[in-house]
Formats: C-alpha cells, structure tokens, sequence
C-alpha cells in the first residue's frame, strides 16, 4: 500500500474491534481524518472513540464511502457480501488490512518489539510498554504502544510516542478475508517476547502443529542482529526457537537465562527474585498475583533489561504497574463477597487464574463463573481441558455457549458434560441458564468470604453488576 498524506480521509469498516479502535486513534493522532462503521457502538471502544471524537457510522453502507476516502481500512470481522466491502471492490478503492496499515504508517521507520503467544500477551506488552514510558519519561521519549486490551496506567491502549521504539502486540489470529495469514508477520519484529505457545483458535488452526507453524514463521523473521525472549520449560517453545537466526534468552522458574525464585506471595503484593545468568540483580515487588504473573513480569523486566534500561527503572516501573482492565480486575466487594471479572478464553488461562486467585484469597471460598464463548471454549475439543482447569474451584457454573446456533452440534462444547465430570470430583456444578439466570440463583447461597470470578472474553450479560447490586441489596435487607 501508498500511505495516504497527513489530513487525508481514512474510512474503517468494523471500527469497535479492539485492534481496530487503536488503529483509528493512531491515525487521528497523526493527523488525518478517521471515520468508521460497524454493526453496531458497543463497548469498550465505542466510548473511547466517541470521547476522541471519531464518528462511528450505525451499519454497513454504500453511502459511507462517498465521497471516497483516500483509504479504507477493513477488519477480519468482514467478508465478501458486506455492502461497505463490495463498494470497496467495485470501484477500486484503496484498500488496506489493520496490521498493514499499521506497519507501512507507524511501524517502518520504529524499533519493532512485538510480544507474542496463545497467553500474557496483553498483560506483557502493558507491563513493557510501562517500563519503557516510565524510563523515558525524563528524557521525553516516549514509546509508542498498541496494546489489545486497557491498560490501568494509561488512558488508552495505544499512543504513537516520541521515541524510536514501538511495541505492540502480536496477534496470531488471521488478517482479513483477503489474506488469512497471522497478523503478526506483517509487523517486520526487531525483537519478540513469545510466553507460551499452544493450541488455540481452533476455528482457523486445524492443530497444534499449525499453530507452531505460524510462531516459528515468526521468530524467522527476527534479523541477525535482533532478539528474541522466550518461555523456557515449554517443550513447544523450544520447538519454534529452531526457527530463530538471532540472539535468544530464555526465562522460567528452574530454567533460563533469566530466572524468578523466592517467590513471596502476600495479600496486596507479590514479590520474587530475579537472576541474570546465575547472577541476582535484585526483588521485584508487584500488585499483581500468580505465578503466572511471575513469568510475564520477568519476561518484561527481560526484555528491557535487553534494551539498556536500569534495574533501579524496571524495579520502580513493575512496582507502579497496575495491571489491564478485565485481567483479575476486582470489580467490587459488596456484603463481604468479591466479584472479580476476567478475559479467561481458554482452559489454561482458566486454570492459571483460579491459581491466582486462591494465591490471592486464601481460605475463601471460590465461585467460578464461566461463559463459554470464545471460538475456544465454544468447541468440545476442550471439555476435557476446561474440566481440568476448572477442577481448581469450589463451585461452578457453566453458561449456555454463546450464540451455539452458529456451530454444528458435532463440534460445540456441551456445558452439562463438563458439569458432570466436576460432580463426579466432588465440585458442586451446574450448567444452564442466562446471565440475569444465573445470578438469581447463586444469590441466596453467596455468602460473606466467597470469591466470584467471572470468565467471558464478552460481556456476560452485565452478570457482574446484576451480582454486586443484588449483594448491596442482601446487604440493605439484612
């Protein structure tokens, strides 16, 4: 693609996706005119883009592209028959994918690190891109950042910066109906962060194998001169690193490079050592909870260590960092009962989150609320896995899969089933029923120490307000 001059008008078709919104953010903050449409303004980037001013167009129509603008920019959410899309077409105009837009106009003159893997990715590029804000500050060089999720410590997910570097996060999910690559090869790395790398997204990946595939295609992007950081202990890592041509440090636990031990889990912090090559460089003491959180804080203080920013500045910045809305975020506390709502959307993450919390929260009881609705969790090739992962509860409640008219019965996960398998490990389940359902009837069994974690990459129907209001409502009564 030809990148558009400054003030031009850029049109994106499926502006409220979350990559999408950052996109047009950027585009505004370098000067040019930005409008979108979508099915519909929904959260949570609707009201970002109404509070920048960018104007969000109800539905898909002809009429939006005329006059024509200088660019259109179209989502993965589209397809072939969309109005907007075939406007584009039959008239030749300029069209372009998020990721390619976002490399050909902010990325090609930048140092590249992009943080990648099936887990932590939002979490580690929030966490990086603080660090290296926080370093910079004083010498006003900024990085730029495009994050898939809302970071505490800044107001947006993405800012173009000041500096010469540019993080972002690398998404394997493909690009648009006319090029079903994995976004991230179109971002040209300079370094990569890669966490974790396992079966996921198995509406567009047959198998683990060809998830491996896309990792490794790339690290082998990574030039001589470059960097990759990358989970040790994890025989799949391992496995894509064969692809790599440059410099790679690994971390983990017991393996690595870089390693994290004493590990001191406490009710407000966390706190662990860290080792450089045998060599201890110091604490880091976070707001965050996990080990899970452990790996992604080391994997960050890695990275930046790699890119010549102090120990004394990482340790300041980890300590200072707030976490990402929808990541173990406490919603609020209402009769003695903590509603907390998480993006969990795959059995792992599931899993690792409910570790968490009884780090967190020990003694208390621990409610899990799950909807199954990422194209993950909605196929059955994951009940035994989800079963598992959320063995680490105390009480489950599995909703109807979302929107489960659109897959075929052979393939969606059945909630009951999995309900089933906990009973039969003692673990009170139940599956069935809407959110506002739901709600109604764990209400009356809630009581004062329980922990509630709602998991959904949606809405959940507002469960989490439904809950805290009906809490502050046992409350008023008793």
């Amino acid at each position: 693609m030809i990148p558009p001059a400054p003030g031009a008008h850029v049109h994106l078709i499926g502006i409220c996706g979350t990559g999408m919104a950052a996109l047009a953010g950027l585009l505004q903050e370098a000067g040019f005119r930005v409008t979108g449409s979508d099915a519909g303004a929904y959260p949570p980037m609707a009201p970002l883009l109404a509070e920048m001013g960018i104007p969000v167009l109800e539905g898909y129509n002809a009429s939006h592209l005329d006059p024509p603008p200088a660019l259109v920019v179209i989502g993965n959410a589209l397809s072939r028959g969309n109005e907007e899309v075939e406007t584009v077409l039959n008239n030749k105009l300029a069209y372009a994918s998020m990721p390619e837009t976002l490399r050909e106009m902010f990325l090609r003159e930048r140092e590249t690190i992009v943080v990648a893997g099936t887990h932590g990715k939002t979490t580690v590029t929030s966490i990086l891109s603080w660090i290296f804000h926080s370093a910079g500050e004083s010498a006003g060089a900024s990085p730029g950042f495009l994050i898939g999720g809302l970071p505490l410590n800044f107001t947006r997910g993405f800012s173009r910066g000041s500096g010469p570097h540019f993080i972002l996060e690398g998404d394997e999910y493909d690009t648009a109906f006319f090029d079903k690559g994995p976004k991230f090869l179109h971002y040209r790395p300079d370094a990569v962060l890669l966490t974790s790398v396992e079966f996921d997204h198995a509406d567009i990946y047959r198998d683990l194998e060809a998830v491996q595939t896309a990792f490794g295609r790339l690290l082998n992007l990574v030039p001589q001169k470059g960097l990759i950081v990358a989970r040790a202990e994890s025989e799949t890592v391992a496995e894509c690193l064969a692809s790599a041509h440059c410099p790679v440090e690994t971390y983990g636990f017991k393996a690595g490079e870089w390693q994290a031990s004493e590990i001191r889990f406490q009710e407000e912090t966390t706190e662990f050592a860290v080792r450089y090559r045998g060599k201890p460089l110091g604490r880091l003491s976070t707001k965050l909870c996990g080990e899970i959180n452990v790996l992604n804080l080391l994997a960050a203080a890695a990275m930046a260590w790699r890119y010549d920013i102090s120990w004394e500045k990482i340790s300041a910045a980890v300590e200072t960092f707030r976490g990402v809305r929808r990541r173990m975020e406490l919603l609020g506390e209402e009769n003695g009962v903590a509603v907390i709502d998480d993006f969990a959307h795959h059995p792992t993450a599931i899993r690792e989150t409910l570790r968490a919390a009884r780090g967190r929260y020990p003694g208390r009881r621990l409610w899990a609320l799950v909807e199954p609705r990422s194209n993950t969790l909605r196929r059955n090739v994951f009940e035994q896995q989800l079963a598992e992962a959320l063995a680490g509860a105390d009480r489950v409640v599995l909703a109807e899969v979302y929107r489960k008219e659109k897959l075929p019965e052979q393939e969606r996960l059945e909630p009951e089933r999995i309900a089933e398998a906990l009973r039969r490990r003692k673990i009170q389940a139940s599956a069935g029923g809407s959110p506002g359902e739901i709600a109604e009837s764990i209400l009356p069994e809630l009581q004062p120490g329980d922990v509630v974690l709602v998991m959904s990459n949606g809405a959940f129907g507002d469960i989490h307000r439904k809950l805290l209001q009906g809490l502050a409502m046992k409350t008023l009564a008793t």
